[in-house]
């Protein structure tokens, strides 16, 4: 199947088209994201990292697709390589953007760094315990939920999807999006609730 055939099946929603895009295109993504902070000297953390590769997924599909509609395929150009142009733009614009963290460990003029005139949080072994013990309720309510619950739960919390990426996904309205979202957060209450949580 040529590129612009399988770009409209992606156009066109169709999920198994939208997977195989997940799927064979991801890590040229992430690898050209790399690949520009290294030239660039920018180093990121892994989630900065991830929402980057996010947000470029949601501009091709915001606007009902306008971006991705915008291949053409002309001159032998691949999806492969639009793909990649689009990635180093995107990381380059974010690059532009962003604002380094200040380091604790540097020296003021004063020979002072932020971190002596910072308080330590350190938390107590107690809201430590308290925190795993919240994952691991959470890992079980959603362990309970329906398959097609879980995969919601998988998309949108831990692939981190947004409801509008999503809704094209799943191809339902976006207020069914809504419901099947309060819905399962409701389950996931209830069921802490029950085990004696919030």
């Amino acid at each position: 199947m040529d590129d612009l055939t399988f770009v409209q099946r992606c156009l066109d929603r169709d999920p198994l088209a939208w997977n195989e895009f997940i799927e064979r295109y991801s890590r040229l993504i992430y690898t050209y994201i790399y690949s520009v902070l290294k030239v660039k000297g920018v180093h990121l953390y892994q989630e900065q990292t991830a929402d980057i590769f996010h947000d470029i997924f949601v501009s091709l599909v915001s606007d009902n697709f306008h971006k991705l509609k915008s291949f053409k395929g002309k001159n032998g150009c691949s999806l492969a390589s639009w793909l990649r142009k689009i990635t180093i733009n995107f990381t380059i614009d974010y690059v532009r953007k962003y604002k380094p963290l200040v380091s604790l460990e540097e020296e003021k003029a004063e020979k002072v760094t932020l971190k002596d005139i910072l308080p330590a949080e350190i938390p107590h072994p107690s809201e430590v315990l308290t925190a795993r013990q919240n994952i691991e309720t959470l890992q079980e309510c959603i362990s309970l939920l329906s398959t097609e619950d879980r995969y919601f739960v998988e998309l949108h919390l831990y692939r981190r999807m947004d409801l509008e990426m999503l809704r094209v996904h799943l191809r339902i309205s976006r207020s069914a999006i809504d419901m099947r979202k309060s819905r399962i957060f409701d389950r996931l209450r209830d069921c802490f609730k029950r085990k004696g949580f919030m």
